[in-house]
């Protein structure tokens, strides 16, 4: 069974998210951990810790994934910035053992100017600093569009991070399809290619969620703008070729497009009747 949703507002808590997948017919859900600008998170409650996840059992939910802030930037080269990350990304993995063996995304982070070297050397210090050996989440690293000085718009820089962090055991890819055609990867045309290219250098193994968006940009634009489901340059039978792909249908898809809840519970209703 295809697993799909899309990204939900943790205001109201856990269980609140958990009825708004089963209202549009998902079976998972991604959420911020916290305001997506960054600030002090809101603190859980077991008790809605406790019901969203029978709720979840009941409903067949698996495999939600949070989000770190947009603004945490692991290799900038404000050190009071670099510490913001690692204090807040270490705080979010201690909250993420609530609902265990789930995975945490991050974006690597923009070099700003200092070179891409130095950005991977930040980030990977920082995941050996806060990454334990008796955590049961897995953090992803997100594959990002290459807009300046990002880290991650190449499959092999986020490689050579993989292979920089002790635990490396605790990660994993979250591939957003945006992101990688507006890097220049053609997952349109050349799906299979990709993929290829991706298992050699970082392995199938490593890549446990994907982001379901098109794209407003042609290929390898370095821009990083979502679109609906065939309202972009990548286009809906491409989107469905990804969700049927041998190497991907049995990975969690969350949908990161500029909807509203109907508009999520349209796509995922499109997807499902491609995919099952």
């Amino acid at each position: 069974m295809l697993t799909i949703g899309c990204h939900l507002s943790s205001s109201r808590g856990y269980l609140a998210m958990g009825k708004e997948a089963v209202k549009i017919n998902a079976n998972t859900f991604q959420f911020f951990t916290r305001n997506p600008r960054g600030g002090k998170a809101k603190d859980i409650d077991p008790e809605d810790v406790a019901a969203f996840l029978a709720f979840a059992r009941e409903h067949g939910i698996s495999r939600i994934l949070a989000h770190a802030p947009y603004t945490l930037n692991a290799c900038s080269a404000d050190e009071k910035i670099r510490d913001f990350a690692r204090r807040t990304m270490a705080d979010d993995l201690l909250r993420m053992e609530y609902t265990p063996g789930n995975c945490y995304n991050f974006h690597p982070g923009s070099h700003v100017k200092q070179g891409m070297e130095t950005g991977i050397a930040y980030i990977s210090e920082m995941l050996n600093a806060i990454l334990k050996p008796e955590q049961t989440t897995t953090v992803l690293l997100e594959t990002m569009a290459g807009k300046g000085s990002e880290v991650g718009g190449r499959f092999e820089e986020l490689r050579e991070i993989i292979d920089r962090v002790e635990l490396s055991s605790h990660l994993g890819v979250c591939l957003d399809t945006c992101h990688v055609w507006d890097g220049g990867y053609d997952i349109a045309n050349h799906l299979d290619e990709v993929l290829t290219e991706f298992d050699r250098v970082i392995g199938l193994n490593r890549l446990r969620a994907i982001h379901l968006n098109d794209s407003l940009n042609p290929l390898g634009a370095h821009k990083d703008r979502h679109a609906r489901i065939g309202e972009g340059h990548i286009g809906q039978e491409a989107l469905i070729r990804v969700v049927q792909h041998p190497a991907l249908k049995d990975l969690p898809f969350y949908l990161e497009t500029p909807n509203e809840l109907d508009g999520y519970a349209k796509e995922i209703a499109l997807m499902r009747e491609y995919a099952e």
